[in-house]
């Protein structure tokens, strides 16, 4: 990760420590970077979310873009995965998603696309940080015909949105379906293709107003599309995040059901129709350890990646896998699209309600979580504490103790000067004796700090 852009692009507070000028020098990267340098005009395509700050974030990139030469096609209020969809299919030199996810609105960030719909190659992306820093040369303004235009573009989100219906092998009609809308960019795209595949949709927070994305909605509020399930009797429910590369479900009895059961359902669904290729599933580290019972117990492998649905698509594209994704809900199907997306993972439980004609409750039921503690200790020296050969014999005690009934992880924050204490086990009583342990070992070594 570089000094701006970490695993989901370059994210902060709106005009504190992400700003209009930071959008600019980006844009103008980006325009000279895909365009006079490779001696032709590049085409860029922009998204954005619901919040405030992303309209002057729009204005910046475009005025970035278009004064290095660039043309820029806006797609306005769109999801993630729907920028990548389109910045593949249709031939674009980059895409640019203006959006913070799941964060609070007046956070926002810039995710940037190659031109295969993925996320932007480090070494280009350490090249802008260097031009943001002023560290190279100034690129050259556009001059009289070269002046780059802006292209209103909302017809690439309405393509997508037939995309995502074709996707779908069977019609909806009968079924009761409530989406969480969370306020951003699912808004305009969700209920228009479940109303088209025939379902009964009913929405919550599909009203944004700059200031309400996420705000006790989405994938990070669930407890209100729980509530709304059960008191509308619904056959299933999905929340989406910010912008909308998360899905979280609720089942008609009006429990969560996580990426992991997601993964779960979806890929045993696969192996039973000889679809999962190499029999495996991508996780990260931080998947519960019950997914890993629940395939162990119906013949499926896994690999497991660090944190960040970047490093699990990697994964999957090195070594041909078909599904994989995280705890949060970024569930990726590489047969279909190059990040993960929300609206194509319900599209794609809907599929296994619908074939296997039984409810969602119990098609996750085998996958059981396990009780889960995690603690974060701030440390001097994440490498010192991690290191520490007393810190590791205290991790060792605890996985030998723990057996084959839980599991215990550290792992250093990407972030902050953090190191991350997660344990797994029968009872959060064990959990919590097991993990406290790890910290005082920490503590009595003299790494926490001040």
């Amino acid at each position: 990760m570089g000094k701006y852009f970490g695993t989901d692009g370059f994210r902060g507070e709106a005009n504190v420590n992400l700003t209009f000028d930071h959008a600019v020098k980006i844009g103008r990267f980006l325009g000279w970077y895909y365009g006079e340098r490779m001696g032709k005009k590049a085409k860029i395509v922009i998204g954005k979310d619901t919040r405030r700050s992303s309209y002057m974030f729009e204005y910046g990139l475009c005025t970035g873009l278009t004064a290095s030469g660039a043309d820029a096609y806006i797609m306005h209020v769109t999801t993630t995965p729907s920028v990548a969809y389109i910045t593949r299919v249709d031939n674009f030199d980059c895409g640019i998603m203006i959006s913070a996810s799941h964060n609070p609105y007046y956070d926002n960030g810039i995710k940037l696309l190659n031109s295969n719909g993925e996320k932007m190659e480090e070494e280009t992306l350490l090249e802008i940080e260097d031009y943001i820093d002023g560290k190279t040369p100034e690129i050259p303004l556009a001059r009289r015909e070269r002046i780059g235009c802006t292209v209103d573009y909302v017809a690439g989100r309405n393509r997508y949105i037939g995309y995502l219906i074709s996707t779908s092998k069977y019609s909806f009609r009968g079924m009761n379906v409530g989406l969480d809308c969370a306020n951003g960019a699912a808004w305009n795209i969700a209920k228009a293709v479940f109303d088209a595949l025939g379902a009964k949709t009913f929405v919550i927070n599909a009203e944004p107003n700059g200031m309400n994305i996420n705000t006790e909605c989405g994938s990070t509020h669930i407890e209100n599309l729980q509530k709304f399930v059960v008191a509308n009797k619904l056959d299933v429910g999905f929340a989406f995040d910010g912008d909308a590369d998360r899905c979280l479900c609720v089942d008609e009895q009006g429990n969560v059901v996580t990426g992991d059961h997601i993964m779960y359902v979806y890929g045993l669904y696969m192996k039973e129709r000889g679809k999962l290729l190499n029999n495996k599933i991508v996780t990260t580290v931080m998947s519960n350890f019950g997914l890993y019972k629940a395939l162990d117990a119906v013949g499926i492998e896994y690999e497991k990646t660090k944190v960040g649905d970047k490093y699990v698509y990697e994964n999957m594209v090195q070594n041909g896998h078909r599904i994989g994704g995280e705890q949060s809900g970024h569930i990726i199907f590489t047969k279909y699209a190059t990040t993960g997306d929300g609206i194509l993972t319900a599209l794609k439980m809907m599929e296994v309600i619908i074939a296997k004609g039984k409810p969602l409750s119990e098609l996750a039921a085998p996958c059981k979580f396990y009780p889960q503690v995690l603690k974060n200790v701030r440390v001097k020296s994440k490498p010192e504490a991690q290191n520490d050969p007393e810190v590791q014999k205290a991790v060792a005690a605890v996985a030998e103790a723990l057996g084959d009934d839980g599991r215990i992880l550290v792992r250093e924050s990407g972030t902050e000067p953090v190191i991350r204490v997660m344990v797994e086990a029968k009872s959060d009583e064990l959990c919590e004796k097991y993990v406290d342990g790890v910290i005082d070992v920490i503590k009595a070594q003299g790494h926490i700090a001040e």
